[in-house]
């Protein structure tokens, strides 16, 4: 899983009643294996290991230039 600062990730919920967590990049701390500090969209920031198939990460949309 590559992932890049800006990118939004979502990590889904181990309960059934909660709902999934979302926030953005701020940065790539290690690659392998993924290592990321994340701002959640309640405000908070953490330092996030995901597991595997436990987030899903969307590139940040880049603006065409003019």
């Amino acid at each position: 899983m590559k992932a890049h600062t800006g990118d939004t990730i979502i990590v889904e919920s181990e309960k059934v009643a909660q709902p999934n967590r979302t926030g953005v990049i701020e940065e790539v701390l290690r690659e392998n294996p993924l290592r990321v500090r994340v701002l959640w969209e309640d405000g908070h920031s953490s330092i996030l290991t995901p597991s595997a198939g436990a987030a899903s990460i969307t590139r940040r949309k880049t603006r065409a230039k003019t």
